[in-house]
């Protein structure tokens, strides 16, 4: 099949497929997998080593429920490879060679129990880039081969930036300082928030995990564009097109505490979604739907596609969920939209964050803690890019060098029943662990 660029296999009975698909498809660029009984992989697939390299298209290959208990090292050698989900299958470790697939962006290991259960919460948690960090800087589970010559390139990459900078270590140091997050615990906060949640959001959507984040730089360049195009990312990737979680970001000046995490019926629930005038939230999907078939006519689509996939998760609710403020207003309708009220702006310092689910409240955490590592990388690439253009005076003085190593601040927020018992404190102790490698927390 020398033209064939797509191959779906899924839902089979297959045990294992040999090179001979290599040699028949060499321009294949999607293989589904799915649904069968494969014990390895790529395994057979892949013929020896030699001219010429196997598969060099394939781009996305998707083998989910099987039974794949050996991931080979020989992933590496798919030069293409873009797309990798091996979700519920048998794993007990992920080979460091995953670190070395030059295109690798999404990788879906859910569902595996991992022998190093570090990784197997980053594989829950975090996105495929960390994934692969800690994979290539040596995580448990590395065979000892691999870290002693990971251990050298390290030495010669350090070696390498002495020479050219003449002070390698001190500038090793300064950067290390410059990713840090410091935790204001309630006890310590003399007006700490509270969200107060009432019982009807069970049977709707259960979990919220809320805090507040201080420190935030969006004034330079694009800064604003970056941080609302982080936020988009993390709901197609680690939010799953925000089927198991959503995100809403708070201008934190602009919201009027205490709030109240509640359900109200469609034609009752009312808020002024971003760049829109207030309506009713049954009104705002109807309007939404609409905008969706017509978005997917025009693009001539069998599916819906875009921003307008998730509509579906409240279809058949009696109640929508909706975070409501001290003033009576809803600023958020999750996984929707939120309110105009409290939108972000160039000028927003302080965040405050939620992230609700109807899945778990683990994948609330989760969510937070990879959402708060965002941040803070872009926080820190805003104030070294507008530390070296030399704008006006006021910015200068925010982002130079004195305020270069002050940390973020994050502020916890205590999500409480009606009766004021605690459900939930983010961030705990033994928050943030899915980003400890790539993070400083200072408790």
């Amino acid at each position: 099949f020398p033209q064939l660029r797509s191959l779906n296999l899924s839902a089979n009975r297959l045990r294992e497929l040999g090179p001979g698909l290599a040699r028949a498809a060499p321009q294949l660029q999607e293989l589904l997998l799915s649904g069968n009984r494969l014990r390895a992989l790529p395994g057979g697939l892949l013929p020896p080593a030699g001219p010429p390299a196997p598969f060099p298209l394939l781009s996305r290959l998707d083998a989910a429920d099987n039974e794949v208990a050996e991931l080979g090292a020989d992933i590496a050698a798919l030069p293409a490879l873009k797309s990798l989900d091996v979700a519920n299958n048998q794993l007990r470790e992920l080979p460091a060679a995953l670190a070395d697939c030059p295109r690798l962006k999404e990788a879906n290991f859910r569902g595996n129990q991992l022998r190093d259960k570090r990784l197997e919460k980053m594989v829950n948690g975090c996105q495929t880039k960390a994934i692969l960090e800690y994979l290539r800087a040596g995580g448990r589970g590395k065979g000892k081969a691999d870290s002693a010559r990971e251990d050298a390139r390290k030495k010669k990459r350090e070696k390498q930036q002495k020479k050219d900078s003449g002070d390698g270590e001190q500038d090793e140091v300064e950067e290390a300082s410059k990713l840090l997050v410091k935790v204001l615990h309630v006890s310590e906060n003399p007006a700490p928030l509270v969200v107060k949640v009432s019982p009807g959001v069970k049977d709707v959507r259960a979990f919220i995990v809320c805090c507040v984040l201080k420190g935030v730089n969006l004034k330079p360049g694009n800064a604003l564009k970056r941080f609302l195009s982080m936020q988009t990312k993390l709901h197609e990737d680690i939010c799953e097109k925000r089927t198991v979680a959503t995100i809403a970001t708070h201008d934190l000046q602009l919201v009027k505490a205490p709030l109240a995490y509640g359900v109200q019926p469609p034609d009752e629930l009312k808020i002024t979604p971003l760049g829109r005038k207030e309506i009713k939230a049954k009104d705002l999907l109807r309007q939404l739907q609409l905008e969706a078939e017509e978005q997917r006519k025009q693009k001539k689509r069998q599916n819906v596609s875009g921003l307008h996939k998730y509509l579906q998760l409240l279809d058949g609710k009696d109640n929508y969920p909706c975070l409501v403020d001290a003033e009576g207003a809803v600023i958020s309708f999750p996984p929707i939209t939120n309110s105009d009220k409290t939108k972000i702006r160039k000028e927003t310092r302080d965040l405050f964050l939620e992230v609700t689910s109807d899945t778990s409240l683990q994948i609330c955490k989760d969510v937070m803690d990879t959402l708060i590592l965002k941040i803070a990388e872009l926080n820190r690439s805003a104030l070294e890019s507008k530390e070296g253009s030399g704008s006006d005076m006021e910015s200068d003085a925010l982002c130079g060098p004195g305020n270069m190593n002050l940390p973020l601040v994050v502020e916890q927020v205590r999500v409480v029943d009606t009766d004021g018992n605690l459900k939930v404190l983010y961030p705990s102790k033994t928050d943030l662990a899915t980003v400890s490698s790539l993070l400083t927390v200072i408790r």
